[in-house]
């Protein structure tokens, strides 16, 4: 077990009524990100897949990895499952696993178009896409987080840090696209795609360990 779990035994109990509010917004914030997150993907894929852009394809998947993520905190809090330590660790380990498609994709293309010399089109698209949402994913990471805090629920706060993440990812596109679109450094694109999937791996190695982040 880890030391997570440990210090949720320890923390006192919240009272049914305030516990069952907890949980009605933490799912309402899941259902809203979520609503988001398919717009986002369904932009950043069409951009992408147009442009030519691994990055950009790369920051579609993310979307659909942070969908996946808030469907299972979803599922954590529908059916009386919300203070069952086996429902919550095996949440964390799902959102986890989530990352894996997104890490294999990303690394493999990224280190494909750096040897081939791949040239991606400029992307105004993307390039809005991503300048609307480094600003904007803080404010739902920073409300999943505070929610799963008092929750004492790590799966939720490592949901929250997808968000948070999803940020961080936001600038790196950002500068790599435009780096591409004003300077033609078209390795630009590929890189900032290595540091996605660096990001996303590190983030799904600490939720697999049972780590809650507190960066976000």
């Amino acid at each position: 077990m880890s030391a997570t779990f440990e210090l949720q035994r320890q923390l006192p109990a919240l009272p049914p009524q305030e516990r069952a509010a907890l949980e009605q917004r933490a799912k309402l914030l899941a259902w809203g990100g979520n609503a988001w997150h398919l717009v986002e993907f369904a932009i950043a894929l069409a951009a992408g897949v147009a442009a030519g852009s691994v990055a950009l394809v790369g920051f579609g998947l993310d979307s659909l990895i942070e969908l996946a993520a808030g469907g299972i905190v979803i599922w954590l809090f529908s059916g009386g499952r919300g203070t069952s330590e086996h429902a919550e660790r095996r949440a964390q380990q799902l959102i986890a696993a989530s990352y894996v498609i997104l890490v294999a994709y990303i690394g493999v293309e990224a280190i494909r178009d750096l040897a081939g010399s791949h040239h991606p089109e400029v992307s105004w698209v993307g390039i809005g896409l991503a300048a609307f949402t480094a600003p904007t994913m803080p404010l739902l990471a920073r409300a999943k987080r505070n929610v799963g805090r008092k929750l004492n629920s790590s799966a939720t706060v490592s949901e929250a840090s997808q968000n948070m993440i999803c940020a961080y990812l936001s600038i790196a596109l950002l500068i790599g696209l435009l780096a591409n679109a004003l300077l033609g450094w078209w390795w630009a694109d590929p890189v900032a795609a290595l540091v996605i999937a660096g990001v996303a791996a590190r983030e799904g190695i600490g939720s697999w360990r049972g780590d809650s982040c507190e960066c976000c």
